[in-house]
């Protein structure tokens, strides 16, 4: 499972990778085990994806005497679609350089939005009822894919084609973001899964976005199974990203307000003549988006170990590696609205994992 979604994939067959191929090391594939045990738990964490079937919302309205432009319901692509959703967000909303601007909303979407309109001159006061690390974003796994963002039976057409477009723009911003101070960098994933990811929907319309898709064949990779598939992608650590994000928007003069809006009259009364609505899931109460509905993903983190560099993905289980631990992942529960350790979850996780790395041959 891709960061709390089921993988998707590409029309173009994905290459075998052999001895003679010159981007696979010669000899079998080595991957360093990760060690799961109850023992090396540090937290477990839960949060709620904001998820729309139908898919997200960018939209420009007026709103009294203002433009309200809405960035919001992205499901479990919040980090992923952040860039790119923004970007077609400002596009609609930006009316000129020195110009006052309110972003509701400090996670992931609401910060790209902000330095977006920075980046075209414009003053941005971020208004937000939590800020990093208490956000939404905070609990992603980071993983850069979109998955889950929407039900591929549920989207329109028209839908389909601006995700695509958001798609591709934030996977151009964010490689401009690929560096330690960001938190972003390259990795490799790698699917147990045998179905072949080229005939999965995301992968089959997002295909330049994998690149290095490639299968391993048997008796080349660790795991006991026929093949091997994996991609490259990069790789966001939330903690890092987002104090890093927060540092922008205030070296360029943005500011912050800590504020927990109640009502559309609360946010008619703001001075600023345009509002972007990053407010995710609150989106459905504030607005009465009534398609709007959580998507509960728990996290089991277990102590980092820096030899492991590669993501591993299932239908139902996800690893990736990251400073501040292993994040352990594979729940997408509709309508749950519970932030709460469920510790059921939580050894289902850890044994679906152990079962994973019992298989990995060292």
């Amino acid at each position: 499972m891709l960061a709390g979604g089921a993988l998707a994939g590409c029309t173009a067959t994905g290459t075998t990778a052999t001895f003679s191929d010159p981007l696979q090391p010669r000899g079998r594939l080595r991957l360093a085990p990760v060690h799961v045990s109850e023992d090396r738990v540090i937290r477990v964490v839960a949060g709620l994806r904001p998820y729309r079937p139908g898919g997200f919302v960018v939209r420009a309205e007026r709103f009294g005497d203002k433009t309200l432009v809405h960035n919001y319901g992205h499901g479990g692509g919040g980090i992923t679609m952040s860039w790119g959703t923004s970007h077609l967000a400002v596009d609609e909303g930006f009316v000129g350089p020195e110009r006052d601007y309110a972003v509701l909303g400090c996670g992931a979407v609401g910060l790209a939005t902000a330095r977006l309109i920075q980046r075209r001159g414009g003053r941005v006061t971020i208004y937000a009822k939590a800020l990093p690390p208490e956000t939404t974003s905070n609990i992603a796994g980071g993983q850069w894919w979109p998955a889950s963002v929407f039900s591929a039976k549920d989207a329109t057409p028209q839908f389909i084609a601006q995700f695509e477009r958001a798609a591709k723009l934030s996977y151009l911003h964010f490689q401009q973001l690929s560096a330690p101070e960001y938190g972003v960098r390259w990795t490799r994933n790698y699917s147990l899964d045998e179905d072949d990811l080229g005939g999965s929907f995301l992968f089959n319309r997002l295909a330049a976005l994998a690149p290095e898709r490639r299968t391993v064949p048997a008796g080349e990779h660790p795991f006991g199974r026929s093949i091997l598939q994996y991609w490259d992608s990069m790789m966001v650590e939330p903690p890092i990203y987002l104090q890093a994000m927060m540092e922008d928007v205030f070296a360029a003069g943005g500011r912050i307000v800590v504020r927990d809006f109640k009502s559309q009259s609360e946010l008619q009364a703001l001075k600023e003549p345009v509002i972007f609505n990053c407010t995710g899931l609150g989106a459905g109460e504030l607005f009465g988006d009534k398609e709007m509905i959580p998507a509960r993903g728990q996290l089991v983190v277990l102590l980092p170990q820096p030899e492991v560099t590669y993501n591993l993905v299932s239908s139902w289980s996800y690893m990736f590696p990251r400073r501040d631990g292993i994040i352990l992942g594979g729940t997408f529960e509709r309508g749950n609205w519970s932030t709460d350790e469920d510790p059921a979850t939580t050894a289902k996780i850890l044994a679906n994992h152990k079962a994973m790395f019992a298989k990995l041959k060292t």
